[in-house]
């Protein structure tokens, strides 16, 4: 895979250079909640732009249906990645018409313009192979060459991810080199003891990884609202709380094959729930209880781990040399259930371990809940990119930078 240093070193200058970056950041209107994306991709924009390039970001954002949609406008994310970089960032009010046309062939030697919201195109996204092509063209003639730095979006088969560098040189920017040399140390001559931690609300989004890693970690620590589907397959009353009656038996299989394997499987000691899911706008505390996982009553719905669960977690994290953790432990976005994930998120910190976050809610939880980034050994950009490639998965952005 040919990096962005490789690219420079062969001459950007006066060249357009294609970057296709993740900025897909929460909005609350048209304001950015986390810039963590946009902060994560500024190094490869700024070293372009110092080689004399012509940079040309491009991204998508949220889940538009193939047209333009004005919620999901890119506007607000040009206004702020200008502020990081310090400089005027041009914006094209489409993807490959003339606004963009207008905007690409305006640009000076070092400039930066983004291209609105990739999506807005039904070519970005779409399944036949022709269609996609037809896209990639249009948005191979804005530019000479391409740099992949939107890790986010590698596990996507996208027109702007996997088609365009066919069909441009191509090279893997600061961010992508990064993330994968990161994942190399969860795949690759990991150091041990090697302790995962996952959360989040469903089961079925963690089977994939819970499969591969009971070939390869030491320890499972499992919290969110995947873990009622583990506490039922044990036997376990789980009340109100979510559960993946469809998962119950792989999870089961799963529990004996990590008994089989010595593989430790770390599940909550008591919860905190409600009689119901909580008001995410109304941060007045409600009426939560703990409860042992043993004694858990038919009314109450599970909405976080409990004190002795976060006892329980930490102290077995405290002697790894490698952890990977994706998923929060409860609605954290709440201050009644924020607690359990705040304490994984404090262990890490605590852990002599190489610490990965690995993006999505859990890089999400860590900003909000006020820690500092540094203090994590990486946090990545990308949850689903990281789960499918800890899975063993080809992945078709990554794949398509290879030469």
């Amino acid at each position: 895979m040919k990096t962005i240093d490789e690219l420079i070193d062969e001459g950007v200058g006066g060249k357009r250079v294609f970057v296709r970056a993740d900025l897909n950041v929460p909005l609350s209107g048209d304001t950015i909640t986390d810039d963590g994306r946009i902060r994560a991709v500024v190094p490869t924009i700024t070293k372009l732009a110092e080689a004399g390039a012509k940079v040309i970001v491009a991204s998508h954002l949220g889940r538009p249906k193939g047209a333009p949609d004005p919620q999901f406008s890119l506007a607000p994310v040009a206004r702020r990645l200008g502020e990081l970089l310090g400089v005027k960032v041009a914006f094209a009010t489409d993807t490959v018409g003339d606004s963009a046309h207008d905007v690409v062939g305006a640009l000076a030697d070092g400039g930066v313009a983004l291209l609105e919201n990739l999506r807005f195109n039904p070519g970005e996204t779409s399944k036949d192979d022709t269609e996609r092509g037809v896209f990639a063209d249009q948005l191979a003639a804005l530019a000479e060459l391409y740099v992949g730095d939107g890790f986010g979006a590698v596990h996507r088969k996208h027109a702007s991810v996997y088609d365009l560098p066919a069909r441009l040189p191509h090279a893997a920017g600061l961010l992508i080199v990064t993330e994968v040399g990161v994942l190399k140390k969860l795949t690759e001559d990991v150091a041990r003891p090697y302790a995962v931690v996952l959360g989040g609300a469903k089961v079925s989004d963690k089977l994939g990884v819970i499969d591969h890693l009971l070939e390869r970690a030491d320890r499972i620590l499992i919290g969110g609202g995947m873990l009622f589907t583990f506490l039922k397959a044990q036997g376990h009353e789980v009340g109100k709380s979510l559960v993946q009656e469809d998962q119950l038996e792989i999870v089961a299989e799963y529990l004996e094959r990590a008994k089989a394997k010595g593989v430790e499987f770390v599940l909550p000691l008591d919860i905190v729930g409600a009689p119901s899911f909580p008001d995410l706008k109304n941060p007045v505390a409600g009426n939560p209880v703990t409860v042992p996982v043993d004694a858990f009553p038919g009314d109450l719905m599970g909405l976080d781990i409990g004190p002795e669960s976060r006892k329980l977690f930490a102290s077995k994290l405290v002697d790894t040399a490698t952890v990977f953790w994706n998923g929060p432990m409860g609605v954290f976005e709440h201050p009644d259930y924020a607690e359990g994930t705040r304490a994984v998120a404090q262990a890490l910190i605590d852990s002599p371990a190489f610490t990965v976050v690995g993006g999505g809610d859990s890089a999400a939880a860590v900003r909000i809940l006020g820690f500092d980034e540094n203090a994590f050994g990486h946090i990545s950009t990308g949850g689903g990119a990281s789960l499918e490639y800890l899975e063993g998965k080809t992945l078709p952005g990554l794949a398509a930078l290879e030469d």
